[in-house]
């Protein structure tokens, strides 16, 4: 199968290749990453998720097409009828905000949206970057804020980048890159935040011993997660995801222990 912009996202390139957001939902919960691969459950897509599209859809030049595909980000009731709706007339700030900061435009001024396969310990992979620029591999981010994140199951404060596994991804986007072009480039986040009335800007290249680790993590996964596609293995739940909730089913009365 040959990946284009078209059908890269396809559920053929999904059960095909691994990508980045597959990994890591395997990670969070097994049962929920197949639920979704094999169409018994769909995220939803939240305003937050949409304005981080909109803001990557106007840096690959696809934005007439993303309006096209969410009609409902364009207002259709009152005097604002026709007109962006307010979380994407801040989306379109962003973009102001970025455009006038060099730094961040020579970031971005690789290919943007090259789409690279390659394999992971035998497993197909497939990456589609941002920026790819001759001296680095750029993602864009459109962050809430760059404030860190509470993981409740370490107990501790992580970097959002850790947060949200950012490092996996720059791992993953590394060894294809390297695998296409024989190089060993290194990995930045070019960062904008939603931040009202003025959003926050940052370039964050992530230490190689930080993608090491993270391809570590990598490396020791993936073939059971591809185990878990072709059904060689029972998947386990987290519990704790919205397709666990939803498949949710009681067996009985909880005992509360020391309650008092």
């Amino acid at each position: 199968m040959i990946l284009t912009e078209e059908n890269y996202f396809s559920k053929e390139a999904q059960s095909l290749y691994f990508g980045t957001s597959q990994f890591k939902s395997f990670m969070k919960c097994e049962d929920g990453a197949l639920a979704e691969l094999n169409g018994k459950w769909e995220r939803e897509e939240s305003t937050a998720l949409l304005v981080g599209s909109y803001v990557d859809a106007h840096f690959s030049g696809t934005l007439d097409l993303f309006r096209a595909q969410h009609p409902e980000i364009i207002s259709s009731t009152g005097k604002t009828a026709g007109q962006l709706k307010t979380d994407y007339q801040q989306a379109n700030y962003i973009i102001q905000r970025i455009e006038r900061d060099p730094a961040f435009m020579e970031a971005m001024s690789g290919g943007t949206q090259a789409i690279m396969t390659g394999e992971i310990e035998g497993v197909p992979v497939k990456i589609k970057v941002d920026s790819l620029r001759p001296d680095r591999i750029v993602d864009m981010k459109i962050m809430r804020d760059m404030a860190e994140i509470y993981d409740k199951e370490m107990h501790e404060w992580q970097p959002f980048w850790k947060a949200w596994g950012y490092d996996i991804q720059g791992a993953i986007y590394q060894e294809i890159v390297r695998q296409n072009t024989g190089l060993l480039l290194p990995f930045g986040l070019a960062v904008a935040t939603k931040e009202k009335p003025e959003p926050d800007i940052a370039l964050i290249e992530l230490p190689q011993v930080v993608l090491d680790e993270a391809f570590g993590i990598v490396r020791a996964n993936i073939v059971y997660f591809d185990g878990l596609k072709k059904s060689l293995y029972e998947p386990e739940r987290c519990g704790n995801c919205d397709w666990c909730r939803s498949t949710k089913v009681l067996t009985g009365w909880e005992t509360l222990i020391n309650a008092e």
